[in-house]
């Protein structure tokens, strides 16, 4: 019998798809638009909402039964903005330049409507491996958008990929710029970035009609 059940393995493949948070759920759009002009922040903020909803559902479905219902948006609140502070202090620890280019929006974490979404609609009620799945895997769908994102806005509005020139040089004018290829600056605007999801939620639902709304 293998590690997950086809129904755990659901937990982390439907959000990368079906029930994406970003695409199908509409949560968690603001850091799309705001850190995705670099592939390399993408990938930061992707790992760092991993970080902090795969450990942050673990622990809400520790202490499920014995948080007052009263109470519980801020306890939620407290956990996660104790996750965000080890992710902001281990940024500036190791990666002082990128966590500059994040800057405030690692802090907004606290924020994000996925994860404070995930702890109500699922930690609350489960046992801890399976809020455990089911944050990696929002996660996992949450960052696939991100880096889908950064790709395309990163690689036509800079010409590079993580930083590295992959295009060419513009200024020698080598690669497709001897073609005439130009950077598109509105690509690093963050309205491209509404553009390019509009785009991935047109594909997504052109292939499987069911996620059409009536």
């Amino acid at each position: 019998m293998g590690l997950l059940s086809k129904k755990d393995a659901k937990l982390i493949t439907d959000p990368l798809a079906d029930n994406n948070p970003i695409t199908i759920q509409v949560l968690g759009i603001c850091s799309a638009l705001a850190i995705t002009a670099e592939l390399k922040a993408s990938l930061v903020m992707g790992i760092a909402v991993m970080f902090v909803l795969g450990i942050g559902n673990v622990v809400i479905s520790l202490m499920r039964n014995i948080i007052p219902s009263k109470i519980r948006i801020i306890v939620q609140l407290i956990v996660v903005a104790a996750l965000v502070i080890i992710v902001d202090q281990v940024l500036k620890a190791f990666a002082y330049e990128l966590s500059k280019t994040l800057s405030v929006f690692v802090g907004l974490i606290i924020t994000n409507c996925i994860i404070m979404g995930r702890f109500e609609a699922f930690a609350l009620a489960n046992k801890p491996w399976r809020s455990f799945l089911d944050g990696i895997g929002n996660a996992l769908g949450y960052a696939l958008i991100l880096l889908i994102v950064g790709f395309f806005r990163e690689l036509l509005g800079s010409g590079t990929l993580f930083g590295i020139p992959v295009l060419g040089d513009p200024i020698e004018k080598t690669g497709v710029y001897s073609l005439g290829y130009e950077n598109n600056g509105f690509m690093l605007m963050p309205p491209m970035a509404l553009i390019i999801v509009g785009l991935i939620i047109w594909v997504q639902r052109s292939r499987n009609k069911a996620l059409i709304e009536d």
